[in-house]
């Protein structure tokens, strides 16, 4: 199933209460697999590394409302350092980004999120 705004999705942002086992905690939701969380909305994605991260995941980024100025990639365990491409894809759009392990990519977005930032996080989870 393509990943756009028409996906099944949480249609607002959410502090993240836990990770591991493969998964994401969101209140009283969880979902096992990388997530996309945004400005408008939390989206589940297929994405088993961040060298998977396409065209359909930066167009989510690039259409939030309203529009992300900071956007973490939680990279699992391993770091991942952004390519040049993806990082000027996404400058192009007045959106800095920043990848580090999951773990402080999680603490981080809820940090700026009850910051009322406007902050997105693509989050690998973490077995």
């Amino acid at each position: 199933m393509p990943l756009d705004r028409t996906s099944p999705h949480l249609p607002r942002p959410a502090v993240i209460d836990s990770y591991g086992d493969g998964g994401f905690r969101l209140g009283d939701l969880s979902h096992r697999g990388a997530i996309v969380c945004l400005t408008d909305g939390v989206w589940a994605a297929d994405l088993a590394s961040p060298d998977h991260i396409g065209d359909e995941v930066i167009a989510l980024v690039t259409g939030s409302t309203p529009p992300v100025e900071h956007l973490l990639i939680g990279t699992g365990t391993l770091p991942w350092p952004v390519p040049e491409p993806l990082r000027a894809r996404l400058r192009e759009h007045g959106i800095v980004v920043e990848s580090m392990t999951t773990g402080p990519a999680v603490r981080t977005w809820n940090m700026l999120l009850v910051e009322r930032r406007r902050v997105g996080a693509i989050l690998l989870p973490i077995a």
